[in-house]
């Protein structure tokens, strides 16, 4: 099995340099990695610097908080989307998800879709903060507002992929939406999970030891 692909190679930190941006992905090119996700700030140099390579560049849209209006996480994705972003990971705003206000979440994911048209959507429902249905509910709504993907965390939460929400996510979305976990994926043993459950891709920033450890057996 092609792991490597499952891979968002992530470096997403605030003072995240330029050479450890290029570091980021010449790494992504040797594993021939699905893409790499880094901040809006820096996908030109990702897009040029992965040119040439089957490895995608990802970003991220109202991160980490998720607490923009929908205007603005609209006009940040569709800017990305103009600057080289062939997918786009948006935060959900999750006060509005934990008030049970799902048409809003709905509302503010379709207008982020229509901003980004063909680009694959992914949307972050930072699950930490939800519980079961609250987690079911935000799902029904991010496939209704036209989401590719449904994705668990920012990694700057309070906690990370739960490989029981995966298996929820999954269960909810079905087999035609993809299922992203990140945050707090540090080896071979924490990706199987995540896999086994539904995840159909990974972002994690241990991207390189975990494919070491599977290279390893």
């Amino acid at each position: 099995m092609n792991y490597n692909k499952y891979f968002d190679h992530t470096l997403l930190k605030a003072d995240a340099s330029l050479e450890e941006i290029k570091k980021l992905c010449e790494e992504a090119k040797k594993y021939d990695f699905m893409s790499v996700c880094v901040n809006p700030f820096y996908v030109p140099v990702a897009k040029r610097l992965l040119k040439g390579s089957n490895v995608k560049v990802c970003t991220v849209i109202g991160f980490p908080l998720g607490q923009m209006s929908p205007a603005a996480k609209a006009a940040e994705a569709k800017d990305a989307v103009f600057m080289g972003a062939d997918e786009v990971d948006m935060v959900q705003n999750v006060a509005m998800a934990k008030s049970g206000d799902y048409e809003f979440v709905e509302r503010e994911i379709r207008a982020v879709k229509e901003a980004v048209g063909d680009t694959l959507l992914k949307v972050i429902l930072e699950t930490c903060y939800l519980d079961p249905q609250q987690i079911r509910c935000s799902c029904i709504a991010a496939v209704k507002g036209g989401a590719d993907y449904v994705k668990t965390s920012t990694g700057f939460g309070k906690g990370g992929a739960k490989a029981e929400d995966i298996h929820l996510m999954r269960c909810t979305v079905g087999p035609n939406i993809g299922v992203k976990a990140s945050g707090g994926i540090h080896s071979k043993a924490d990706m199987m999970a995540m896999i086994k459950n539904g995840a159909s891709r990974i972002g994690a920033s241990a991207s390189v030891q975990i494919m070491e450890e599977l290279e390893a057996k």
